[in-house]
């Protein structure tokens, strides 16, 4: 079976990295994209500039309340999986892809709600070998999209 994935935003502030989360999900099949909380939603010229069309190719939804995306996925037998920095995260080199997951991405620096935090399967972090300890929202979501599409 071919591994399914699906991206959840939360409170993402900039329309660029929306858009940018459209063409990377292009790119790895991510079959669907949630933009939940005050995540900007198409048609926006910010997110047609770096979508370069993507938002017109990958399905998506909005979403007001991200709980009850990610309550009705976990019921359908999906695995939430937030990529946030937390005391228990697994380094995404270690971690073992689920054959259904939701990777959920949050605020630029407020990041994924313990809410979320709370009814994951898994927590997941991205190895940081510099001084600091995160990445672009954007560029975190396409490195681990990378990642669990190719492992």
């Amino acid at each position: 079976m071919k591994r399914k994935i699906r991206l959840l935003a939360y409170n993402v502030r900039s329309l660029w990295n929306v858009g940018s989360f459209f063409r990377t999900c292009d790119a790895f099949n991510v079959e669907k994209i949630y933009l939940t909380g005050y995540t900007g939603t198409p048609p926006r010229k910010e997110i047609t500039k770096t979508a370069l069309g993507a938002e017109e190719t990958v399905p998506w939804e909005h979403a007001e309340d991200p709980i009850d995306v990610v309550t009705k996925l976990k019921a359908d037998g999906w695995s939430i999986v937030p990529l946030e920095l937390t005391a228990d995260a697994v380094d995404l080199t270690t971690f073992t892809p689920h054959e259904k997951m939701c990777v959920v991405v949050g605020h630029e620096l407020s990041g994924v709600p313990q809410e979320i935090l709370d009814v994951a399967q898994s927590v997941i972090k991205i190895p940081m070998l510099g001084k600091k300890e995160s990445l672009n929202v954007a560029v975190a979501a396409g490195i681990a999209l990378h990642y669990l599409r190719n492992r």
